[in-house]
This record gives C-alpha cells, sequence and structure tokens, in this order.
C-alpha cells in the first residue's frame, strides 16, 4: 500500500521524525541542497557554455535567470528520491522553515515533478506533538521566501563572480570576494588598523588604604582642587589627553605628580563629605536567537561560531531544543510557562513575575512568527538529564540553552549601589605637570560598591560581556557623613593605555548584527571562510586580520568603495526582506544592483575601475622611514608577505600580527635576512648564482632570482647544516638531490634517497620507505636500501625532538593531562584518549590550557556525531551479480 513521502534536509533529522510517524509514513532526507547554480566550468551544460554569461550560471541578459544544475554528487540521491515518489500516495516537503529551508522545497518540487498530491509542513521544534500538528496544518509554499532566497543567492554569486577575478588578477590567484565576508574583513582590518595607529600613554592612580579596626577598604583619588584625576577614557589613539579633556582642565598624573601627592597625602585623614545611594536593578536577557546564541557560546563556552552552529543543528535534528536560526526573542505561551513552571519548583513562587515577560525584537525585520531558541517541547528535560545522553560539547550549549530560557521568566535582580566620597588637605605643598599648589589643596578621593538584596534571575544565569568590567558584589561597610579615617596606606598606580580590542568571533558577530550586515544564519560561514582563505587567524581568541586582508580591503575601499560601504550594504539586506515581504520585485531590484541606475553598478564600475587599480600601490602598506629617509613597507608578494627598505627585502614570519610591524622589527628582519641571504657562489650548470635565503618555512638554498614566471630551483637545507656556516659544496648537495641509491638488480628500477615534506626516505617506483636520519640521505647503501624496502612498512620512529611532549595542564572537563606533541602532520594535543591537530590558527608556543580543552572538546564531539552518524545509516543490501545466463549467483 502506498505510503506518504516525507522529505527533509538531514538523515539525523529524517532519523527522528520517522520515530514520531512510525511505520505509516516514509521519511528521507534529500541531503541538503540538491541543485545549485555550477561551480565549475564542467559543470555548465554544452548547450549554454558559449553564451557570454555562462560563466556566473546567471542569464543576465534575460531577467537574471539562474542555471541550476544537479550536480553528480547528488545525482543518485535524486534518482533514489524519484524512485520513492513513485510509490508514493503524497508528498510531504518538511524542510527547515527559513528562507533557505523553503527554497529547497522548491527545488525539490522543480526537480521531483510529483504527480501525486504536494504539501508543505512546518514546525520550529522536532518533537511528536510538533510533527503530528505539522502533518495536520500543512500549508502552500511560500514563493516569496523562495524569490527572496534565489535573489540572494544571484546577488552573491554577481558579487563574487565579478570582484575575485579583480583580486585575482590585481592581488593572488585564487582570492575570493563576498557581499558580506568581504565587508566582515574590512571590519577586522578598520580594528587593526587603529591598534597600528595606537600609542599608548602612561599615566598614576592614587589610591589610599583605610583601616577600620573590623573592617579595610581601599579608596581611589578622583580629584585634585576641583580637577579631575585623567583615567584610560581620557586619551586618545595618539597617547595625548583628548582635547575634550583639556578643555575640562583633567589633571594628568605622571610618576613625579603621583610622588607628589603620595608625599603630601602620607598621615592624612579622610574625611566622608556625600554617600549617594541609587537602588539597582537589572533585568534577565532575552531568550536566545541565533546570534546571541553564538555570542554568549563564544564568551562562556569559547565555542567558535562555526562550532556553536554545528552542536545546535545536531540538538536541534535530534529533538532537544527549537529550529537554532532565528532572529526572533519570542517564546511561545507553553514555553514561557514551562520556564515558570521550573523556576517556581527549584527557586520557589516567589522567583518569578506575577505576570509573564513578553521579548520585543530589536533585530531589524525580524520574523516575528518564528520563536526563540530554546528547549524543546513542554516539558523540558534538565541539563543533568541531558548530560547523561549527549556528548559534552551539546550538554554544554543545551544547558546554556535551557538556563538563558529559564531565566528570561524570572524577577530581576536588585539591591543598591553606593557611592562614597571623603576629603582631605594635603600636607606639603605639590606639583601636577606644570602646576603648583600649597599646603592645605584639598584632595578628594571615592569608593563605590553594590550589595544585591534580591539576586532573581542571576541565581540562574547571568549575561557575559565583550569587555572586562567587574560587576561583582562588592558591598561598602556603613558610613556616615563626617566621620573621620586615617590613611593607613597610600600609594602610586601605574597604567598603561591599551589598544582597542580585536575582534573575537562573539564580538564581531555583535558588531555585524548592529552594522545591519548579513543575517545571523550565515555568520558561523562566513567567518569560517574568512579564517579559511587566510584573510585572518586566531590568537587565542582573538581574530587577526592578515597583510593578505589589508590588500583586498585596500583594493576595495579604493576603488570599489560601495560594495564594502556598512550602510550600502544593509541596505541590500533590507532590499531583500523587502523582497521577501512582497513589496519590492527582485528582477528590477537585480537589474539595478548589476547595470545601476541613476549610480554606477556592479558591472560597469568594475569595468571602469579595473585599468586603473595599482596592484604595487595595493599590495602596500607603509610602516614609515628610516632616519636615511628611506621607506619602510610591507608588501604582499606571490611567496607571502614581506618587507622592502629601498632595495633590501626579508620574509615576515608566519602569523605576525600587524600592529607588531614596527620600524625597529621591520629593520631587524632586514638585518637577519642579510646574515642568511648571502650568495655562496654560481651554479656550475647555470651559472647563475646560489644564494642561502629565509622564507616563511625556514632557510634555503636558491638558484638565481625569483623574476618572471618560472619559479626558481630551490631545496631546503638537510637537517644537520647551519645557516650561518654552510658554503657553496653545501648547497650544491642538496640541490643536486635525490641521489640515486643505485638500481634494484631484480626489477632494474632505480633507488632515490631523498628529503620530502615528513622527512627523509628512499623510493623505489611507487614504494618507499622511511629513513631514520637526514644524514642517512647521503650513505645508505644500495645494500642497506633492499633491506628496507624488502620489510614491510611501518610508521616513521621520530627523532628525540619531535617525538618530545610537554604538559599542558589537567583537562577542566576530563580531568585527564593534556599533553602538547608534535606528529607527522604537526603539533597537536592528546589527552591519552582524542588527539587533536592545532592547525594553522594556533601557536603551539603560546597554547593555553582552555584552547587546548576546547580542542579536545570539540574534536571529542566530532567523533561523537561521526559514530551516531555512522551507526545510524540503513544497512543497503548488496546487489546481486547477474551471471552470463541471466542467473543471480547463488539461484538454482
Amino acid at each position: 500500500m502506498a505510503k506518504p513521502l516525507v522529505i527533509v534536509e538531514s538523515p539525523a533529522k529524517a532519523r527522528t521524525i520517522a520515530r514520531f510517524l512510525g511505520g505509516n509514513y516514509s521519511v528521507e532526507s534529500s541531503i541538503g541542497h540538491i541543485r545549485d547554480l555550477p561551480k565549475n566550468a564542467a559543470e555548465i551544460p554544452a548547450k549554454v557554455k558559449k553564451e557570454p554569461w555562462s560563466r556566473l550560471g546567471v542569464d543576465i541578459e534575460h531577467g537574471f535567470k539562474p542555471l541550476y544544475i544537479v550536480s553528480k554528487e547528488k545525482a543518485d540521491r535524486v534518482k533514489a528520491l524519484k524512485a520513492l515518489l513513485k510509490d508514493s500516495s503524497e508528498l510531504y516537503l518538511a524542510t527547515d522553515e527559513d528562507r533557505e529551508g523553503e527554497s529547497i522545497a522548491w527545488h525539490l518540487l522543480e526537480v521531483l515533478q510529483p504527480k501525486v498530491p504536494v504539501k508543505r509542513m512546518v514546525f520550529h521544534e522536532i518533537t511528536e506533538r510538533a510533527i503530528t500538528e505539522a502533518i495536520e496544518h500543512t500549508r502552500d509554499l511560500d514563493r516569496r521566501l523562495v524569490d527572496a532566497q534565489e535573489t540572494r543567492r544571484i546577488l552573491d554569486r554577481l558579487y563574487g563572480y565579478e570582484v575575485s577575478p579583480v583580486l585575482w588578477r590585481k592581488i593572488l590567484p585564487r582570492l575570493s570576494a563576498g557581499r558580506v565576508q568581504s565587508v566582515a574583513c574590512r571590519v577586522i582590518v578598520e580594528r587593526e588598523r587603529a591598534r597600528i595607529r595606537f600609542r599608548s600613554a602612561e599615566y598614576f592612580d592614587i589610591e589610599a588604604g583605610i583601616d577600620r579596626g573590623t573592617s579595610s577598604f581601599r579608596a581611589r583619588l578622583v580629584s585634585i582642587a576641583g580637577r579631575r584625576i585623567a583615567g584610560s577614557k581620557e586619551f586618545d589613539e595618539t597617547g595625548q589627553l583628548s582635547s575634550k579633556a583639556q578643555q575640562q582642565n583633567v589633571a594628568l598624573l605622571d610618576d613625579p605628580s603621583a610622588q607628589s601627592l603620595v608625599e603630601a597625602l602620607t598621615g592624612s585623614e579622610l574625611q566622608v563629605t556625600e554617600i549617594e545611594e541609587k537602588p539597582y536593578r537589572k533585568s534577565p536577557a532575552a531568550p536566545f536567537m541565533t546570534s546571541t546564541l553564538q555570542q554568549e557560546a563564544g564568551r562562556k563556552l569559547r565555542f567558535s561560531s562555526q562550532r556553536t552552529m554545528s552542536v545546535a543543528q545536531r540538538l536541534y535534528e535530534n529533538g532537544y531544543i527549537t529550529y537554532m536560526r532565528t532572529d526572533s526573542t519570542q517564546l511561545s505561551d507553553s514555553a514561557i510557562e514551562a520556564a515558570r513552571d521550573i523556576a517556581r519548583t527549584k527557586y520557589g513562587t516567589s522567583s518569578v513575575p506575577s505576570s509573564p515577560r513578553r521579548y520585543k525584537n530589536k533585530v531589524k525585520n525580524a520574523q516575528e512568527a518564528h520563536e526563540a531558541i530554546r528547549p524543546a517541547g513542554d516539558i523540558w528535560k534538565s541539563p543533568e538529564q541531558v548530560a547523561q545522553e549527549l556528548g559534552p560539547d551539546d550538554a554544554r550549549l543545551y544547558e546554556l540553552i535551557w538556563k538563558r530560557t529559564v531565566a528570561s521568566q524570572m524577577n530581576d535582580a536588585v539591591g543598591t549601589t553606593a557611592t562614597v566620597r571623603l576629603a582631605t588637605e594635603t600636607l606639603d605643598e605639590i606639583h601636577v605637570g606644570s602646576d603648583r599648589y600649597p599646603p592645605r589643596t584639598v584632595a578628594e578621593f571615592s569608593i563605590s560598591g553594590r550589595v544585591v538584596t534580591s539576586p532573581g534571575y542571576q541565581m540562574v544565569y547571568e549575561e557575559s560581556a565583550d569587555d572586562t568590567l567587574d560587576t561583582e558584589d562588592s558591598p561598602l561597610p556603613k558610613m556616615a557623613v563626617g566621620e573621620r579615617y586615617l590613611v593607613s596606606e597610600i600609594q602610586k598606580v601605574g597604567h598603561n593605555t591599551q589598544p582597542p580590542p580585536r575582534y573575537t568571533e562573539a564580538s564581531l558577530v555583535k558588531t555585524l548584527e548592529e552594522l545591519g550586515v548579513g543575517r545571523p544564519s550565515t555568520y558561523a560561514s562566513i567567518i569560517s571562510t574568512i579564517l579559511e582563505r587566510r584573510y585572518a587567524w586566531k590568537k587565542g581568541q582573538a581574530l587577526v586580520p592578515t597583510f593578505l586582508a589589508f590588500a583586498v580591503v585596500n583594493l576595495l575601499e579604493q576603488h570599489f568603495g560601495p560594495l564594502v560601504d556598512f550602510s550600502f550594504t544593509a541596505e541590500m539586506e533590507d532590499s531583500l526582506d523587502e523582497i521577501a515581504e512582497g513589496t519590492k520585485e527582485a528582477v528590477p531590484y537585480l537589474k539595478e544592483f548589476y547595470y545601476g541606475n541613476g549610480k554606477p553598478g556592479l558591472k560597469p564600475m568594475i569595468e571602469a575601475k579595473l585599468e586603473e587599480i595599482d596592484a604595487r600601490s595595493i599590495s602596500t602598506l607603509v610602516i614609515g622611514k628610516t632616519q636615511d629617509g628611506l621607506e619602510v613597507a610591507v608588501r604582499v608578494g606571490r611567496y607571502g608577505p614581506f618587507i622592502q627598505v629601498g632595495e633590501e627585502t626579508a620574509s615576515i614570519p608566519e602569523e605576525t600580527p600587524p600592529d607588531e610591524i614596527t620600524i625597529d622589527y621591520a629593520l631587524g628582519l632586514i638585518k637577519d635576512a642579510k646574515n642568511t641571504d648571502r650568495v655562496l657562489g654560481r651554479d656550475p650548470q647555470s651559472g647563475e648564482n646560489i644564494s642561502i635565503k629565509i622564507g616563511r618555512f625556514g632557510p634555503y638554498f636558491q638558484v638565481g632570482e625569483s623574476e618572471g614566471k618560472e619559479k626558481p630551483r630551490r631545496a631546503s637545507l638537510l637537517s644537520f647544516m647551519n645557516p650561518e656556516t654552510v658554503d657553496l659544496e653545501d648547497a650544491l648537495l642538496c640541490l643536486s638531490l635525490p641521489r640515486v641509491v643505485g638500481v634494484d638488480p631484480q626489477s632494474g628500477e632505480s633507488i632515490l634517497a631523498q628529503k620530502g615534506p615528513y622527512g627523509p626516505y628512499i623510493q623505489r617506483g611507487k614504494d618507499s620507505r622511511s629513513l631514520q636520519s637526514d644524514e642517512d640521505i647521503l650513505t645508505v647503501t644500495l645494500e642497506e636500501a633492499l633491506t628496507l624496502l624488502s620489510q614491510p612498512k611501518t610508521r616513521r620512529a621520530r627523532s628525540s625532538s619531535s617525538s618530545s611532549s610537554k604538559e599542558i595542564g589537567i583537562d577542566p572537563l576530563t580531568n585527564k593531562v593534556i599533553q602538547l606533541k608534535s606528529g607527522r602532520f604537526g603539533p597537536y594535543v592528546t589527552d591519552g584518549e582524542v588527539n587533536a591537530s592545532l592547525g594553522r590558527s594556533r601557536s603551539p608556543e603560546t597554547l593555553t590550557l582552555e584552547e587546548a580543552s576546547d580542542l579536545l572538546s570539540e574534536r571529542r564531539s566530532k567523533l561523537i556525531a561521526e559514530a551516531q552518524e555512522l551507526n545510524s545509516t540503513p544497512k543497503v543490501a548488496p546487489k546481486k551479480r547477474v551471471t552470463a545466463k541471466g542467473k543471480s549467483k547463488g539461484s538454482k
């Protein structure tokens, strides 16, 4: 009997839904999109390959019609779905309820061409009740959402495929530009530029210690002779007092001024002159939406945005939380009641307000019909229950969501904040900068504190912040106006102003959201792309832009300004939202974007600007000048960034933060390069100079210079060679490799000894064996090589330096010892059971315990997910092999 067919995006989602629907329905997955625009020339159909627009995959000449193709990878999936559909009574398209999900449903409809009734079922959580209701209350496909998603896809394709080739021609091959990606790059680069411009300033505070016998506290000097004491906020990025601070006659304490005050205030008494108390009240944060979940998981759990969304996807598909791509902070009535019930049960009936809290979205164009991210169902599993059922990453993120949702329905935290002012008079003459003040000058101190009398929602959860301001309770002792206290200690405290902090993934997501750039559901993939394309790397949690990112942003800002303009990009998002709402047509908008209308469109902008772009200027970052007036600059070249001073150059080590490239640092690199970048002699074959150079990956020999299209011959030094003492003989030896050891008498094949990326080895045809050391390349005999090749392959025995390990500490999640080791594919951390590579974004020298724990936790989570996926993959019966007579093997 024919059954209804339900199609979802992922196998995990299909399994969970199938559990609820039982055997009366067939539930299958499309495994994501089944068709898309062509990714490369090979995927473009032959009938349109000669069309001028074919490389774009969009017919810009006829209404911006997209060219959709079913890729080879998805052909079998489409075939399987069509076969299932033939035996089905009706089709339910159960893809996600957002624009992308609607688009996938439409593509399924277009490709499968069903001849049975089609229904669109939507749900925001995968529970039995939600799935049953979705089956009973289906709707039609929303073509407006499909149009909005299609327009977004076309827009991104036009931007990427038109702008990226400009980067290839003017900077480096295989670079990419993106509508949101490039703006995010600009945000990161602008912060690094601010750090480069920044000049630190030194200033001092004066702290007075007061001992009252039963209690003690410290007060800070806030004014002298009525002049406010300068703090970090009074300085500009040049290290000078801001114009506003100067107008307000703020007093800057340098070391001599601070010492003068310490001496003049020692032994003085402080009198309480004013006590100001204010009620303190703080409300809970709204339930999570996609962007705030990424931010909090980054702050509290140290998860990357990609990791957060990957874990959230698993939680959703397995029925633990509601849909994780949403810009709504609203909760359903049943969810509000569930949260209030939990709060009342765990923290008492007085822990919730008399009426439920309702949250309004602050996100522009938020989809109010959606719900916030919360635990799924009407009765929520406790974090303790979930920890018994899931891996550590999944359990920790669920706990975060559970706490945030419950806290959102609890009472405010209330208490009192108090500020006490205390005054004294100097005992001696003082000087502040060039100003002098006589004895008995009034000095005013201040101390603040906070007492929370009813913690409310803070019993469960408190939102983190990107800054490091201390928000802990600090109660003050009971004091009264007029009381006097002897100063028991007075000291000066020096400070230096700090550059603006680099963006973390959490703070970048927050900034992009505030700018209205992109959509929360895309932030994780955007940040991942920026890291994968080496436009940025991670130093701890901070995103550090590369010099390549500087070059790309320079080009876009100087020649295609609107494409990385924040307001222009935000307006594009508004237009896409209007298309989704049906108030704007897609084709006229695309035409205006591409061809222009009163202002240049993408195509004429590129055509007009391409030839005027100076590739050298774009790829140059001027640092300053030497004492001799020579320009010191960073340039981006084919083999990475390098310093140039006059005619001299030096490679910049991998992952050097741009704000650390000072003139002194640059000249130091040039000096180091001089010591090693030297000519050793002439190559007897070509007559060209052979020199030793220092590159990003260490010293190497090179024949000739890096000019023209042909790459010069190069060879790495052998491990026992010293770059400072090598000579022409050493260079010729390395350049002559591989060394012919001899000929195998049986096969007639030559046996070669050489050095590869993973160490020294011998090779006979396609067969190879590792050697113990670089010296063996030069000394291994034919007999030894034949013996080695006759033995089975074994893993390379690492040298003592590579096999050494360093203990990082105890993993706070598993209580196991974490060790840092060096392996065949680079450094990695291990707890004895799980190994995790450091990758290119982390340095072994600066790796912290928290980062090591995060790497292992992320790897552990992936292994668990892969195991679950493998165990749940349906077993497919092997196909019967047919004999020449047409009978299957084994038949009688």
